[in-house]
């Protein structure tokens, strides 16, 4: 894919914190690319669920224009604590050690960014209200598939099917690797 080789300050500074926690499992710079290109295009409150050590939130943080601000949730203080430091000096951005739950009545969000995970954490019908109508879902860590139903480890995806077929959001899957995509859903 093609992309400038350097990064962000804000996302090499989330690598290097990352890499001290000992953590390796991170956005992927396809990925944080095109969660900067969205942020830039969004106002008001953006979510992130599972910081992780930050390095998404860097991302996002790289395209966020104006006013608007980012909320994100660990559950693993550990990694709370070591994104926090990534952002301690900045007003737009507050990392929680908490359980993404505690973010429910923050919302509406402009931009909702997570993990795919268990259908019943992250599906439809769980996260639709806490999207504002034209808000944006970004669903990260997909295989790319390209048969239907998706199929994936040699079972029907559930979670990803449901993110396609849901008539409340306009959505797509979109390979930002040869071995990765996302699922992309925006709230009618």
């Amino acid at each position: 894919m093609s992309a400038p080789p350097d990064l962000p300050e804000i996302v090499s500074r989330a690598f290097e914190v990352s890499r001290k926690a000992g953590y390796v499992s991170f956005c992927r710079n396809e990925t944080g690319r095109l969660l900067a290109t969205l942020a830039a295009t969004r106002a008001g409150t953006m979510a992130e669920f599972g910081t992780g050590c930050g390095v998404g939130t860097a991302w996002l943080r790289s395209g966020l224009r104006g006013d608007a601000r980012i909320l994100t949730a660990e559950l693993d203080a550990k990694l709370a604590d070591a994104a926090a430091e990534i952002f301690v000096d900045d007003p737009q951005v507050e990392v929680r050690s908490a359980d993404w739950s505690t973010l429910l009545d923050q919302g509406p969000f402009s931009l909702l960014f997570l993990d795919s995970g268990e259908p019943t954490e992250v599906g439809v019908d769980r996260v639709a209200d806490l999207v504002e109508e034209g808000g944006l879902v970004v669903l990260d860590d997909f295989t790319p598939c390209e048969i239907w139903p998706p199929v994936t480890y040699g079972r029907v995806d559930t979670l990803r099917e449901q993110w396609l077929t849901d008539e409340r959001f306009t959505a797509v899957e979109v390979m930002v690797a040869p071995d990765a995509s996302v699922v992309l859903a925006t709230r009618r």
